[in-house]
């Protein structure tokens, strides 16, 4: 359980460590009116009023979150000889784990008992007690 929840942990870290977002955030003065993540912030009424006007009171201020888009990727070939030996014998040996077992014949598996007729133990007196 341990093993899963790591590794699950671990592929969530590359996925957000990897992942580049934006948070756009409107300001009409000091108030923060609007926040958006993925679409761009609304807009405040006073700026369309301000658009007649030269001087705007209203700001927009842009934040992004850059994330890693240079990730290591290595081959076999990169490997050194006693590496590469090395991957090479454990896949082999870890495959060879999960061979089939040779199918086994049950000689008595179409057997079918014989129908009782009388209850033994009764009939020779014999009980567990």
């Amino acid at each position: 359980m341990i093993h899963k929840s790591f590794s699950f942990l671990l592929a969530i870290l590359v996925l957000f460590s990897t992942v580049s977002f934006t948070i756009e955030k409107h300001y009409c003065g000091d108030v923060l009116v609007d926040v958006s993540v993925f679409a761009e912030a609304e807009k405040c009424a006073m700026e369309s009023m301000e658009m007649l006007q030269k001087k705007t009171c209203c700001k927009d201020e842009v934040d992004v979150f850059l994330g890693q888009d240079e990730l290591k990727f290595s081959s076999f070939e990169d490997l050194d000889i006693s590496q590469q030996l090395f991957v090479a014998s454990f896949t082999i040996s870890y495959i060879n784990l999960f061979e089939s077992l040779p199918k086994q014949t049950i000689p008595h598996k179409d057997y079918s008992p014989p129908n009782l007729v009388t209850d033994i133990q009764v009939l020779d007196q014999v009980f567990i007690i």
